[in-house]
């Protein structure tokens, strides 16, 4: 059964990202939308991943990937790399201290939030190896955009 609150939350999580799309610019999201779609694609094949190796359980049953995991891989994951990427592209040290604390802020804060509202929990990760398994990824999109810039010159 889908539970009111998993609803709400799911929505929450997926359009306040997108919506603040309407603040960044046409010209950046032109610019990072591809390095964007890109993480958003491995995203999602990370959470296939990580959902048959058990490293997270939902709360709610029956279990579903559209209901539980997708919302993550397409709520924030696109926005907020283009945002990151718009504030710190060129910089990469600014860029991966930013990553960082983004991550870090979602790893070991905002697990604990999720598993207050019983929407998730961590299982077999702890929040350090949770933050590595999102934080890599950082790395992969600072190097898929930097090739896009390279190919676009």
């Amino acid at each position: 059964m889908f539970s009111r609150r998993h609803l709400i939350f799911n929505l929450t999580f997926v359009l306040i990202p997108w919506l603040s799309l309407l603040f960044i610019g046409k010209r950046s999201i032109k610019r990072y939308s591809i390095a964007g779609a890109f993480i958003v694609m491995f995203e999602i094949v990370n959470h296939m991943y990580g959902r048959k190796r058990k490293w997270w359980k939902f709360y709610e049953k029956p279990k579903s990937f559209v209901r539980d995991e997708l919302p993550f891989s397409i709520g924030p994951y696109m926005p907020l790399s283009m945002w990151l990427l718009k504030s710190s592209f060129g910089n990469f040290k600014k860029f991966i201290l930013l990553n960082a604390i983004a991550d870090g802020i979602f790893a070991f804060y905002f697990t604990e939030v999720l598993k207050r509202l019983k929407i998730a929990r961590l299982h077999r990760l702890n929040h350090f190896q949770f933050f590595l398994y999102i934080h890599y990824k950082a790395y992969l999109l600072y190097g898929v955009q930097y090739l896009f810039e390279k190919i676009k010159r």
